[in-house]
């Protein structure tokens, strides 16, 4: 944990942080399922980015939550978005398969998505606007009502301010 306090303290990263209120870090990969995906393809939709590994426990507890909110919320286009982090991915896959989890993984084995968004711990997730823009940060799981409040910040019409 000291490691990542002294990250936070060195201040921005370089180009474009990834921080509240500013525009989410541009990224491209390849999903586990081996197709290309970019966060330029999911403008114009609230989009949940989050930092993962099946080797992590308090994200594989997340999963169902995730599951769960998909769906309340596929009437708003949500997208969620996956990046591994730290975990190879056919664990990954499998565990996917076991949740019956829809939404893609990225696969990132050099970190330069995780260092693009400064993510220090996983789980780690960042709540886009439809304008691409992060309006909340979560170090760790998520709860039920921190998963409600920080989407209400993201799921009204592109253009208005965050609540």
């Amino acid at each position: 944990m000291i490691t990542a306090i002294v990250l936070f303290a060195q201040g921005p990263a370089p180009g474009n942080p990834a921080a509240e209120g500013r525009p989410a870090p541009a990224f491209a990969g390849t999903t586990l399922d081996g197709g290309p995906l970019s966060l330029a393809d999911l403008h114009g939709r609230p989009v949940i980015v989050n930092f993962w590994g099946p080797s992590c426990v308090p994200c594989r507890d997340e999963f169902p939550l995730f599951l769960a909110k998909l769906a309340e919320h596929r009437a708003d286009d949500l997208a969620i978005v996956g990046i591994l982090m730290f975990d190879p991915p056919a664990p990954a896959r499998d565990f996917i398969a076991d949740q019956g989890a829809t939404w893609p993984t990225v696969d990132d084995p050099d970190g330069t998505i995780r260092t693009a968004y400064r993510a220090i711990a996983r789980p780690q997730t960042y709540f886009i606007d439809r304008d691409g823009v992060i309006r909340r940060i979560q170090v760790g799981q998520l709860s039920e009502a921190d998963f409600e409040r920080f989407y209400a910040s993201i799921s009204g019409p592109a253009g208005s301010p965050a609540p």
